[in-house]
């Protein structure tokens, strides 16, 4: 699967996607406003990464507007706050096959980049 979750009004994403040279035709572009991550894609990529808190953005404004920054957040809940607002699914998240990259980390985008021109 070659798949970019990403967010179309995010400069970072923007960006990230034309530093990489993401074309539409070679992977499957989801802007999470139009349509959020499926709980099945989630599910899938927590296993692959380890915990639903590392797919979960604490940069979000509604964080601390909703004050979820001051609560003692689980799994669950972080699994049920990305699937209800699309804002808390850190971004970019990527899909290269059997990989799943999440975050702007810079190594992040390396990896993703190394992957895709192998």
């Amino acid at each position: 699967m070659r798949k970019i979750h990403h967010l179309s009004t995010c400069d970072t994403c923007q960006r990230i996607i034309k530093e990489l040279g993401l074309k539409e035709k070679d992977f499957d572009f989801q802007d999470i406003k139009i349509k959020n991550i499926l709980a099945e894609e989630l599910d899938l990529a927590k296993e692959m990464v380890g915990s639903y808190e590392e797919l979960f953005s604490k940069r979000a404004q509604k964080f601390r507007s909703m004050g979820l920054n001051e609560m003692k957040l689980t799994e669950a809940d972080y699994r049920k706050y990305i699937l209800q607002e699309y804002t808390f699914l850190k971004r970019p998240f990527i899909w290269v096959g059997k990989e799943v990259f999440v975050g702007n980390a810079k190594k992040n985008i390396e990896a993703v980049r190394a992957l895709i021109n192998e």
